[in-house]
């Protein structure tokens, strides 16, 4: 029963952080795409793909105990539209998720592999809340790139210095 809390935590998160990511990824032109702050960083077009790819990591989690980075299939378009249609699927797929998770499937434990190796193992629910966290990171770079590329960033938590508003 506790693991079903943290699982409707988890969606009320989700749904928390949905609008300001999406406004963000709306925003992004696809003639930013190779802009990169630094020769360390990743490119914008890389992080935007991120932020609206990581809720997917969510539903694969939950659905198939652990993903492999050279197995898992990640979007590959610089479309705008095409990338905001598939960050919304992919809230409505980790919402599902959650939402149809046994107790069972939320005490396993989840397994992080690169080619099959493990990286590292963690329990379930830990896992999820820490890639809720991540996710939230990563939309706070792309708004950090947003700024230096004079992209208007959204209201997060309060008003930005281009919207005065509360998301």
């Amino acid at each position: 029963m506790e693991n079903k809390l943290f699982a409707n935590a988890y969606i009320q998160e989700l749904e928390a952080e949905y609008t300001s990511t999406r406004k963000c990824l709306e925003r992004i032109p696809e003639t930013s795409y190779n802009y990169k702050p630094h020769p360390k960083s990743m490119e914008m077009g890389y992080l935007t793909l991120l932020v609206a790819e990581i809720p997917l990591w969510v539903a694969v989690m939950v659905e198939e105990g652990e993903i492999d980075f050279v197995t898992f299939k990640h979007m590959d378009t610089r479309e705008r539209e095409a990338v905001v249609r598939h960050y919304d699927e992919n809230i409505e797929r980790a919402k599902a998720a959650l939402q149809n998770a046994t107790e069972e499937d939320l005490a396993k434990e989840f397994r992080l592999k690169n080619k099959g190796e493990l990286l590292y193992a963690q329990p379930m629910v830990a896992a999820i809340g820490s890639t809720i966290n991540h996710w939230v990171h990563h939309r706070g770079q792309l708004t950090v790139y947003m700024r230096l590329n004079d992209i208007a960033v959204p209201s997060i938590y309060g008003p930005s210095a281009d919207d005065k508003g509360f998301s």
